[in-house]
């Protein structure tokens, strides 16, 4: 005969049984959805994006296969005669939500600042003037940092409206870059312009 402590021992067994299925479920679903894989490639997939970031269009193999790939690749896509540049070749090399961020003082003077570019606002702002204005940027000089699936490149440039002739800007592309597995992406690309008062260090020139 079941006494009713004992009845009240099982009832108390079984509210925690189950209580501790329902927090179990509840792990699991969080730890399922932390772990699931987030390649920049379908980086949409579980985040709302907003909804005039373009897809990104697919890109050449050999312009994403390796860091020195992808920074050549990024300086060659932006370099030419006067005209259009290939735009959806830039685009494939960014992630998404990828920020180009020039730095410098404002026109007025005063302190520096920097604006946050999209890779559209970029390409807005960029695009007319290589319409009307050649342009050709170069690496000379290159700091590579890499752990993992991550990197970053301290890129010197120069910038010159003919090949061959001085450049008429040199400064720093500081690159942050991504590897998803499969392909590298250019996450970030922070600059800034040497200046008199600011002229490139010489262990960032060889």
């Amino acid at each position: 005969m079941i006494t009713d402590n004992q009845r009240l021992t099982k009832i108390r067994m079984a509210l925690i049984a189950i209580a501790l299925g329902v927090l179990l479920i509840l792990a699991l679903r969080a730890r399922a959805q932390d772990s699931k894989a987030h390649p920049a490639a379908g980086m949409r997939q579980q985040q709302a994006m907003p909804p005039d970031t373009p897809a990104v269009p697919s890109a050449k193999p050999d312009d994403v296969k390796s860091i020195d790939a992808i920074i050549a690749a990024t300086y060659d896509v932006i370099s030419g005669p006067a005209g259009d540049r290939d735009w959806d070749r830039f685009r494939s090399l960014f992630i998404p939500e990828a920020r180009l961020i020039p730095v410098g003082a404002a026109p007025s003077g005063g302190a520096e600042r920097y604006r946050l570019l999209s890779v559209e606002d970029y390409v807005n702002r960029a695009g007319g003037n290589f319409k009307q204005n050649a342009f050709f940027e170069n690496e000379v000089s290159r700091k590579q940092e890499q752990f993992g699936h991550i990197a970053h490149v301290f890129s010197t440039y120069e910038s010159r409206r003919v090949k061959g002739e001085k450049p008429f800007a040199r400064g720093i592309n500081s690159f942050s870059l991504f590897n998803d597995g499969q392909r590298w992406w250019v996450v970030q690309i922070m600059w800034d312009a040497e200046n008199p008062t600011q002229p490139i260090p010489d262990k960032y020139l060889h």
